[in-house]
């Protein structure tokens, strides 16, 4: 494990670094606090540190505070090396944001297990940021495809759709369906499901631009939101999803599966101020209506005033598989 030792005497400095070597740890000396907090400041930089109290530019205290105030990336921990022995000075010292402290001169065996300590307590906020970002990717995200879930690619799409209202920009929605999925299920059983559904994921999301958004609505559907996306631009990227799956089968434990999916499109600009529940039932439809076409196309939603998804208005429509 890497340790920062500061200290502005030479030999002292010395003495520290292979104490530690022989302990095994990878030492970075510095001689004053301001080196120190430029280094432990670093997304890489060192999680334990050893600071001598007194030091120019800036003392073991100080180097203390600018961390505890300012550094982000985790947690460092930090012991200070003392000949002040006032009770007052001991608790300004650890006030300051010190975790520990030593007062010279001290005992190697002591030093060794006191960083022993400190590392523990590092090794124990790993696993607890570890268990805190496993929870919230459960939260978030789909069990199955680790897509977003439904509740979260709902929250984006209203977020995306007042942003683009704001700045007049346009919004596009894809709500696909995979067909023919029940069978299937019933014919190879859900583990087989279960891998259809995870490629048909990973295809999608790799056919989407890295700030588009892409979530599992429910059951075999998918929704994506495509960012400030023009209709043109999203008409192309839909018939690009309808084709990845059409055009090359899903490998399964039972074998090559050809798969397709129906998709419903619809443009937020050509609709107006909506609720997002509005919207997801006229993209609904529009899928409904690709399903009754013979599945595996895009059909596009669109208002009362205009001819209302017909064939004209879609991508052309291919027979069903």
């Amino acid at each position: 494990m890497k340790i920062l030792i500061a200290d502005d005497e030479a030999l002292s400095r010395r003495l520290l670094e292979r104490t530690l070597e022989r302990a095994g740890y990878k030492v970075i000396a510095v001689e004053n606090g301001q080196q120190a907090v430029e280094l432990l400041s670093r997304k890489d930089g060192p999680r334990l540190a050893l600071l001598d109290w007194l030091m120019p530019k800036l003392d073991g205290p100080g180097v203390c505070r600018q961390l505890r105030q300012h550094y982000e990336h985790g947690y460092v921990y930090i012991l200070l090396l003392t000949s002040k022995q006032s009770k007052e000075d001991i608790v300004a010292g650890l006030e300051s944001g010190a975790d520990d402290y030593l007062v010279k001169p001290f005992n190697a065996e002591e030093l060794k297990a006191r960083l022993r300590t400190g590392q523990r307590i590092l090794n124990l906020e790993d696993r607890l940021v570890e268990a805190s970002e496993q929870m919230r990717f459960k939260a978030t995200h789909d069990g199955l495809t680790s897509l977003w879930n439904r509740g979260v690619i709902m929250d984006l799409l209203a977020r995306e759709l007042s942003r683009s209202a704001r700045e007049n920009s346009c919004t596009s929605i894809l709500l696909c369906d995979v067909d023919h999925f029940k069978a299937v299920n019933d014919t190879h059983g859900h583990a087989v499901g279960d891998t259809v559904l995870q490629e048909v994921a990973r295809r999608m999301l790799s056919s989407v631009r890295s700030y588009d958004f892409v979530g599992r609505y429910g059951g075999e559907e998918f929704l994506i939101v495509l960012n400030n996306c023009e209709p043109e631009v999203a008409q192309a990227r839909a018939e690009q999803i309808r084709k990845t799956l059409a055009d090359n089968p899903i490998q399964t434990p039972q074998g090559s599966m050809q798969m397709t999916v129906s998709v419903g499109l619809l443009f937020s600009r050509e609709w107006g101020p909506r609720r997002v529940e509005e919207l997801l039932n006229e993209v609904d439809s529009a899928l409904y209506v690709a399903k009754a076409a013979g599945r595996n196309c895009v059909k596009i939603a669109q208002p009362k005033h205009c001819s209302a998804l017909s064939p004209s208005a879609s991508q052309p429509v291919t027979q069903p598989r």
